[in-house]
């Protein structure tokens, strides 16, 4: 195999490493003033990885049939008009969660909701899930890789093997922040105790649900034509 193209693939890898779903979300876990559940962790990142292995194996054997007709569908007026509905529905509900009033003393339902997620283990699988599921066409140097591993025309067998490794690569660096977490827990119990509580009390949640809404009503809107409509 090509040493070229492992490393452009590793290079990419480790640009999705630094992904919501891949780093984010592990760090706003990690950030739990209690014991840390690694195993919850655990369960989280292999999740992810493995939601994006089967999708790029699956993509990248099935590459012939299977983009036209995405495509097609995503590019689908249908589709399209309840991207923007979804976008829309999303920027304003952002303000609603904004005007929420948070309890004193690190409360929240940012909070909340992270102790009921690392509670449950199907709560960590359904956020690890949604959180792959939401980013998935917007990551693209994973989106690249897979182009890549497809213009090789790489035997099927090494295809799976080289996405395996990338899924690994891409949760490396979180894998590391459990590891200091878990060797350095007391250490760094106080100030990650100050990170959570200041967390739980900001505008964070309202801030990605805005952003996130924007950026998907605002390309249904190009697609569909509504912004030069609109000008």
């Amino acid at each position: 195999m090509d040493i070229a193209l492992l490393g452009s693939l590793a290079a990419l890898a480790l640009i999705d490493s630094t992904s919501f779903g891949t780093l984010l979300i592990p760090i706003w876990l990690l950030l739990d003033p209690g014991p840390v559940r690694a195993a919850r962790l655990l369960i989280f990142l292999s999740t992810v990885a493995a939601f994006y292995f089967a999708l790029g194996v699956a993509v990248a054997l099935g590459a012939d049939a299977f983009l036209p007709q995405l495509d097609r569908l995503l590019d689908s007026t249908p589709v399209l008009w309840g991207q923007l509905v979804a976008g829309v529905a999303l920027f304003f509900w952002s303000f609603r969660l904004d005007r929420k009033h948070r309890p004193a003393g690190g409360g929240g339902r940012l909070l909340r909701w992270r102790e009921r997620v690392l509670s449950e283990r199907g709560g960590v699988v359904g956020l690890a899930l949604a959180a792959a599921a939401a980013e998935v066409t917007t990551m693209l140097p994973y989106l690249a890789a897979i182009g890549l591993l497809t213009t090789a025309e790489l035997p099927g067998g090494q295809i799976v093997a080289v996405m395996a490794g990338y899924c690994v690569l891409m949760t490396a660096p979180a894998l590391v922040l459990l590891a200091a977490r878990l060797a350095f827990g007391e250490l760094l119990a106080g100030p990650l105790k100050r990170i959570s509580d200041a967390m739980a009390n900001s505008n964070t949640l309202s801030w990605i649900v805005g952003i996130v809404g924007f950026l998907l009503a605002y390309d249904a809107a190009g697609r569909l034509g509504l912004a030069h409509v609109a000008g």
